[in-house]
């Protein structure tokens, strides 16, 4: 109707035709899609709870896309009533295709790319959110059974029922330890040996970089895996070759947590050292040699050229990526996996001695199919890593400086 009083006839009669076009054909879909989002269900063995809501959130997704586009075209109108008050001309068939072509065509390049996002990311993650509120498990599942919605039942078990409760403490302070440790020394390796490697008096620059870099080059899941047979308890040369000729007896590393926990932290920095290392490297070399010399002149000491020259320029320039390393040890499920498959089992929890949150969410959701209560975790899981990403970000020098230019 605002394209018609803007006598933009053939636009709004395009408009009409989409609009009805989108009713006449999901009526019936957005009609059985809301019921289930709402019911998950009716009559067990037949109605699937899990269908059912799957067609729910698709549903929430093609009315979003509606109204979105309704939305545009209200804004639109309002815009050329506006231009028809201040004596603009309303523009021809042709003049008006061509306006849309050159206003629309960077929205038609990135159509495709927005399509496959919301029906490769957001649809799974929104039937994940959904999960979380639903009470589907082992002992519950479709299409045997009918799911129903819980509301904030299986966020309140995890911090009332004892089981999920110690479980839960002891998963998450470890996932903080295991970030926090294993990624702030493979930071702090990273740049005490570039420094080093920096140093004007130190030869051969190129085949000591090259040889620290070794390890990045190694698949990680490979190397995981050889850490995983030398660490071994029983035949495993770390034990055998090592501890046991100097103390006369080896580690339990595979069956002690706390010592499991010192295992991944050395193989996490192993494996994570060289990336930073390489990154540094490049900052460093970009750091003027005249700023060192202004502070030899100034009669500055190596820690007060460190601590005022080199480690402010270094983490301005990297910043972003160093908390990224942390998000990314956060839920590195590969290494705790591959090495023990987060054990050795503790009494009283349903997770292992080093699960972290992720990989305890795998065994809750292929192990036990504790579908519900891993989606709960998954999104304490996501809060956490976006709001600690988004607040390290919004609190380093490189993103403020980007918003003042």
């Amino acid at each position: 109707m605002g394209q018609v009083y803007n006598r933009r006839f053939i636009k709004g009669l395009i408009f009409l035709i989409l609009f009805a076009a989108f009713f006449i054909v999901f009526a019936n879909f957005l009609n059985i899609g809301y019921w289930g989002l709402m019911t998950l269900g009716e009559i067990p063995k037949l109605d699937d709870s899990r269908v059912l809501l799957s067609q729910g959130i698709l549903a929430l997704i093609l009315t979003a896309f509606a109204l979105t586009f309704y939305t545009a075209n209200i804004i639109d109108a309002h815009k050329d009533a506006k231009k028809i008050q201040q004596g603009w001309s309303i523009p021809n068939l042709r003049e008006g295709f061509k306006d849309a072509w050159d206003t629309g065509f960077p929205y038609l390049l990135v159509g495709p790319g927005l399509f496959l996002l919301i029906f490769v990311v957001i649809f799974p993650l929104l039937f994940m959110v959904f999960l979380a509120f639903t009470d589907y498990n082992l002992y519950n599942a479709p299409p045997k059974n009918l799911l129903s919605w819980v509301g904030f039942d299986n966020f309140a078990a995890l911090l009332t029922v004892p089981i999920w409760r110690t479980t839960f403490v002891n998963v998450f302070s470890w996932t903080i330890v295991w970030t926090l440790v294993a990624t702030t020394l493979q930071i702090a390796l990273a740049l005490f040996l570039a420094i080093l490697v920096n140093d004007p008096r130190v030869k051969f620059k190129r085949l000591i970089r090259t040889v620290i870099i070794l390890p990045w080059a190694v698949p990680g899941f490979v190397t995981i895996l050889i850490f995983a047979a030398l660490f071994n308890d029983k035949f495993g040369a770390i034990n055998r070759d090592i501890l046991i000729p100097l103390i006369g007896t080896g580690l339990p590393w595979m069956t002690d947590p706390f010592w499991a926990k010192i295992a991944l932290i050395g193989i996490q920095v192993w494996l994570g050292f060289p990336f930073v290392f390489a990154l540094f490297t490049g900052i460093l070399q970009s750091i003027s040699a005249d700023w060192y010399e202004a502070a030899d002149m100034d009669g500055a000491s190596r820690w007060q050229k460190f601590r005022n020259i080199t480690f402010p320029h270094v983490m301005f320039a990297t910043a972003p990526l160093l908390i990224m390393q942390y998000a990314g040890n956060f839920n590195n499920f590969n290494i705790i996996y591959l090495f023990n498959e987060g054990g050795p089992a503790v009494r009283g929890q349903n997770a292992g001695g080093t699960d972290i949150l992720i990989s305890w969410v795998y065994g809750l959701t292929f192990e036990t199919q504790n579908y519900n209560m891993a989606a709960s975790i998954s999104i304490i899981i996501g809060l956490m890593v976006a709001g600690f990403a988004f607040y390290q970000f919004r609190r380093t020098r490189s993103f403020k400086e980007e918003e003042e230019v």
